[in-house]
């Protein structure tokens, strides 16, 4: 449906969920299948901060395995099986490889010992199994790789994701169920009774109005927005969440079908190079960031970082700074406590202010799910909640019993187009289609540098409730993350919205 602000002003609600990123909006999916009257309102549009900004990996944490956090791998390896069983359109599996040289932190041992105990951890839920990578076969699968010193690899599962569809899924299966959502609304102060939580006073960014909404209970999932709304809130209290900044690098050119793990010399963490849309995802970063969450951005000792520690694996110069695609950085934000960034906790914690304000914080992303069910568990205490690890399935989830090639042909258009449409939309391509059987011009191509045809935008606007082209442009057609250099995608996208 259109973005609709009207229906806000009736009646009062049994939860406003502030924040529309991965856990505002499983929480209010979740608060709807439960059958609460829901408000989901977001400042700018869903998944535009760190939800869209993240390294697109659903995984349990191998490297959390060093800090002990057993239960938290344990955990997100279970909603990890869940994901893949719940948005299969989103959510794939893919294999991983970590290569060990000669002096590296940590030895080859205790690497095929690490891959061994996370496969245990997954117990039934594990997807793939692990196995020692011989030199010359990673040699061969990674062109590049620096072969001095290298002793062999390590394998093993986890999964990919399309974070900010994974978002707008969440928010239009919590639409499909009852609740009633919106962008760009962005909540200014709470309305009090009483001296608890009675509401919210909002400003509507694009009709620019205020007005307000009633609520029986209010949450706070603002992520790394949590401090400077608990400021505002309560004054000077204590920090509740540390925030820390992750950048990511998107280079031309896929060196494999595999994810790489590679170990850093400099800070003893780990970063990654993932096969993305063709391309390869790089990151990421782990520094503190205290300025304004609003104005996070990539500086330039961010990227020599990672393209140091690149040379350092790929001498050769497989990725060099002439092929980035785009550059992006997001915070965590990550419960508060003292120590090296890379080395907290990322379980969750849920607050209950003296307002009555219930704060989300800290968490991944992997185990927004269990997220969600304990934020509900704190809201709905006189009765069971809707046992969600049977299914949680998001907008497009089903099973497409078509094939590719059947559909192009009846459609006429394409089959890589017809694939495409059906890994981003899952059943519910069916839905952008049907916009073409009134208009067949909207099964032209936007541009030549993606498969998108022009009826998804139509489809981003009218049920999407895309607003601006950077909407369609980031987060429902991803078209950043393709180089090219006519910008005739961009100009189409704006040309229809316009329209």
């Amino acid at each position: 449906m259109p973005r609709d602000i009207a229906k806000f002003t009736y009646g009062t609600y049994d939860v406003i969920i502030v924040g529309g990123g991965i856990n505002g909006a499983a929480i209010a999916h979740m608060a709807a299948v439960n059958g609460l009257k829901v408000a989901l309102l977001e400042k700018n549009d869903f998944a535009s901060g760190t939800s869209s900004k993240s390294t697109k990996l659903i995984h349990g944490g191998l490297r959390y395995l060093e800090t002990f956090d057993f239960d938290l791998v344990r955990e997100a390896l279970r909603e990890r099986f869940f994901l893949l069983r719940d948005a299969p359109h989103l959510v794939k599996p893919l294999s991983f490889i970590v290569p060990v040289y000669q002096g590296d932190r940590k030895p080859l041992w205790m690497m095929r010992l690490g891959v061994w105990l996370y496969d245990r951890l997954a117990g039934q839920y594990k997807i793939g199994q692990h196995r020692f990578v011989p030199r010359d076969e990673l040699l061969g699968s990674m062109p590049g790789l620096k072969d001095e010193g290298l002793l062999g690899g390590v394998s093993y599962c986890d999964a990919q994701m399309d974070d900010a569809r994974l978002v707008l899924e969440n928010v239009l299966s919590a639409q499909a169920h009852g609740a009633h959502v919106a962008n760009y609304t962005e909540v200014r102060s709470f309305l009090k009774k009483d001296g608890k939580a009675a509401g919210v006073l909002v400003f509507d960014r694009i009709g620019e109005r205020e007005f307000e909404i009633s609520a029986r209970k209010v949450v706070c999932a603002v992520g790394p927005w949590t401090n400077v709304v608990m400021h505002k809130e309560e004054g000077n209290v204590p920090p509740l969440v540390r925030t820390t900044k992750g950048i990511h690098v998107v280079c031309q050119g896929q060196i494999s079908d595999h994810a790489l793990i590679i170990p850093t010399t400099q800070d003893k963490r780990v970063f990654f190079i993932i096969p993305w849309m063709g391309h390869s995802l790089i990151g990421t970063t782990d520094t503190d960031y205290t300025a304004d969450p609003d104005a996070v951005g990539a500086d330039q000792e961010d990227i020599d970082y990672l393209f140091r520690e690149l040379r350092r694996v790929f001498p050769q110069g497989t990725f060099k700074k002439e092929k980035v695609i785009t550059i992006f950085a997001g915070l965590r934000p990550l419960v508060h406590k003292q120590g090296e960034p890379a080395k907290i906790s990322r379980n969750h914690v849920i607050k209950q202010a003296y307002s009555d304000i219930i704060y989300v914080m800290g968490g991944k992303y992997t185990t927004y799910r269990k997220i969600a069910e304990d934020c509900l568990k704190e809201i709905i205490r006189s009765r069971p909640l809707v046992d969600t690890r049977d299914g949680f399935p998001v907008y497009g989830s089903g099973e497409i019993t078509e094939t590719a090639q059947v559909v192009a042909k009846q459609n006429g258009l394409n089959i890589d187009v017809v694939r495409y449409l059906m890994d981003l939309y899952g059943v519910r391509y069916k839905d952008v289609l049907q916009l073409t059987q009134n208009n067949p011009a909207l099964k032209e191509p936007l541009c030549t540098c993606s498969p998108a045809i022009k009826a998804q935008v139509v489809y981003a606007i009218e049920t999407e409730m895309a607003v601006k082209d950077e909407d369609i442009i980031k987060r429902r057609l991803s078209l950043v993350y393709r180089p090219c250099s006519s910008r005739q995608c961009v100009k189409e996208v704006q040309r229809l919205i316009a329209r």
